[in-house]
């Protein structure tokens, strides 16, 4: 003879006052609003991610299509409309199956609405006669406080969805991209497959078990009169459509935390859901930073003679492999266009591109030149690429550079160019550190910079974010602006609660100033250690920037600037180590910045154009003088001089123009 279930066998034969006795005093019956999530959209309105414990957006029961919670209450609990919150025609028939060796649940969906709200004190996992019997009792009671609607609409925000979604309305919005007023009856179908095992039905990692059950569901939706026969045919012939990237525009998870923090510090509590932030990131240049990133640091990964764990083989929870950071910046507005600040954000959350602190390397130097140009050493002027030796607080410091070489006397726009250490360190102790150190921090660098030579060629630490900031005041001709992230925070009720308008920090230098050092860094892209990246930018868009490599190939850095984009690019180990011996950011970073503007295709060509304060003059480039009618033309280039500072055949007399009289003009 068959034998009962013990569990099943007490169900059946429990009845529903023995049930209220065992009621608890905490009053599981309570329908409580469930924590919400914050969603955070691109400059454009799409999606991007949530903020929150648990991605949530409730929604009311009367904006869904009324076959939504029929396809949940045709496969979960066919007889909700009928009994109490107990169904005992669903008991007995789970026991008669269980009789014949099958296996059925036969919770309601006010039971599983008492469970996943309350789990504190009924625990669906606890297996015991008491636990079902304190969660029949709950279910009861609710049953008489509150209307079927309300049960079924808070039945359908509570429930897990699997991948960190809660309720119908993320469920919608991240498996098939729309609201779920917007779903079809298929769609309803594939997500009503979900409570019974999220991850068993994963329509994106299984399709073909969620469509397989999908179809089942609508096949009972026919048979409980919720959808007709055509409507069946219909629905499962649509095909299985998941949205792409979870229902995001692009991946920004890094941008997302940077974007939480920034909440956060403004006193807005988005953690606690309900808000919507609109950012400043563009989605498709987030996307190629992402793809440029992602092959640039595997193309390191394949050179020969790299050594180290790769990406593609490393071992399980292990992030001991060539990180890599990004970030662009709208040097107008200082909007952040798209941040990346690791390789793997599911394997490490720390945010490399504003949190991470490493030397900077030779992208320093603008910074160096920039002072040298305001205390009126001219662009032309040699300073002599040679042995060196400075002693400092009872050491001696003797800069070299990464060939091994010494070139002899340079000017600084050939020096900058071709990134010569003992040149930067001579300017450094021509100027002061002091001197250097202020006009960086009135860059914007927050970072403490030590009062050491070998700060010259960028030995003390710097954010990434902070670094990419500080260029923005060679873009701005003076003027950095600071990071922005977020444009606007809305709370439920759509009200603004915050705003972050662009701030200019006061400028750091002259205009002049700037453009010159502004070209200097453009010498550097066309003809110096940064040319890579004209393997993918055209000639006809300005490009200016700097390469940084540390010592012994640590670190390797590229920041750039065009007309629209200023960006710096950062590779290297959490733990510092050679990334592989040759390594430096004019080969590794530079093109990461390349691929990324190019395949953005957002890029200007408008020119940069001098400001008052500039002389413009034609040089021979073997010299370093003015150019002369036998110049040949391979020698001839243009430079650009502070006022004040040119060679002297172009100044003007004031005085002498004075003592000849007015210029007329006609």
């Amino acid at each position: 003879m068959l034998r009962l279930r013990p569990l099943l066998l007490a169900i059946l034969v429990a009845t529903p006052a023995l049930a209220q006795q065992s009621a608890p005093a905490e009053e599981p019956w309570r329908i409580l609003r469930p924590p919400q999530s914050t969603l955070v959209l691109a400059r454009d309105g799409s999606l991007i991610g949530e903020i929150g414990r648990e991605w949530r957006t409730s929604v009311a029961l009367g904006t869904l299509p009324k076959y939504v919670p029929q396809a949940f209450i045709a496969v979960e609990d066919r007889r909700f409309y009928q009994h109490d919150g107990v169904d005992m025609v669903g008991i007995a028939s789970a026991i008669k199956d269980n009789l014949l060796g099958g296996s059925r649940g036969a919770s309601t969906i006010t039971q599983q609405l008492v469970g996943n709200m309350h789990p504190d004190i009924i625990d669906r996992s606890d297996r015991s006669l008491s636990r079902k019997l304190r969660e029949q009792a709950a279910a009861r009671e609710m049953e008489k406080h509150y209307t079927k609607a309300q049960i079924l609409e808070a039945y359908l925000n509570q429930i897990s969805f699997g991948r960190g979604f809660y309720g119908i309305e993320a469920a919608a919005r991240h498996y098939f991209g729309k609201p779920a007023a917007r779903l079809s009856i298929a769609e309803a179908a594939s997500l009503a497959a979900l409570p019974k095992g999220p991850a068993i039905y994963d329509p994106v990692r299984y399709p073909d078990r969620n469509r397989n059950r999908r179809d089942a569901i609508i096949t009972l939706m026919r048979e409980q009169g919720y959808i007709t026969a055509e409507q069946e045919r219909t629905a499962k012939a649509e095909p299985l459509r998941t949205a792409p990237n979870l229902g995001m525009s692009v991946a920004a998870p890094y941008f997302v935390d940077a974007v939480r923090t920034r909440a956060e510090r403004a006193g807005i509590p988005v953690g606690e859901g309900g808000y919507t932030i609109l950012t400043t990131l563009e989605p498709a240049l987030q996307r190629q930073a992402t793809v440029a990133l992602v092959e640039g640091t595997a193309a390191v990964e394949a050179r020969p003679g790299y050594r180290h764990q790769t990406f593609a083989n490393k071992k399980r929870g292990s992030t001991d492999y060539l990180q890599g950071a990004l970030v662009a910046m709208d040097p107008a507005s200082g909007d952040v266009r798209a941040l990346i600040g690791g390789r793997n954000y599911q394997e490490s959350q720390f945010n490399r591109a504003t949190n991470g602190v490493r030397q900077p390397g030779s992208t320093f130097k603008p910074i160096v030149y920039a002072r040298a140009l305001m205390d009126s050493i001219a662009p032309n002027e040699k300073v002599a690429d040679e042995p060196l030796e400075l002693a400092y607080d009872q050491t001696v410091y003797r800069p070299k550079n990464a060939d091994g070489e010494f070139l002899g006397p340079l000017t600084l726009r050939e020096a900058l160019a071709k990134s010569r250490n003992p040149v930067a360190v001579r300017l450094w102790d021509r100027l002061g550190a002091d001197s250097v150190i202020a006009l960086a921090q009135r860059m914007g660098l927050q970072a403490p910079i030590a009062p050491y030579p070998s700060s010259a060629i960028g030995a003390s630490v710097v954010r990434p974010l902070d670094l990419v900031s500080a260029f923005t005041a060679f873009a701005n001709l003076g003027v950095p602006v600071e990071p922005r992230f977020i444009l606007r925070i809305e709370d439920a009720t759509g009200r603004s609660v915050y705003g972050q308008a662009t701030r200019y920090l006061a400028p750091a230098m002259d205009s002049s100033v700037a453009f010159v050092a502004r070209e200097l860094m453009r010498e550097a892209v066309e003809n110096g250690t940064a040319t890579a990246v004209r393997r993918y930018i055209p000639p006809s868009v300005p490009v200016a920037g700097k390469t940084g490599t540390t010592d012994d190939n640590t670190d390797v850095w590229f920041i750039g600037l065009t007309p629209r984009i200023v960006a710096g690019v950062w590779l290297g180990f959490d733990r510092p180590k050679t990334i592989t011996p040759g390594a430096a950011g004019g080969s590794l970073a530079a093109p990461i910045f390349g691929q990324m503007l190019a395949r953005w295709g957002g890029l200007s060509s408008e020119p940069w154009t001098p400001p008052r304060g500039v002389v413009v003059a034609e040089l021979d480039r073997e010299t370093g003088l003015l150019a002369e009618d036998t110049t040949p033309p391979e020698r001839r280039y243009t430079e650009y001089f502070v006022a004040g500072t040119e060679p002297p055949a172009l100044r003007v007399d004031a005085r002498r123009l004075f003592r000849l009289g007015p210029i007329v003009g006609f």
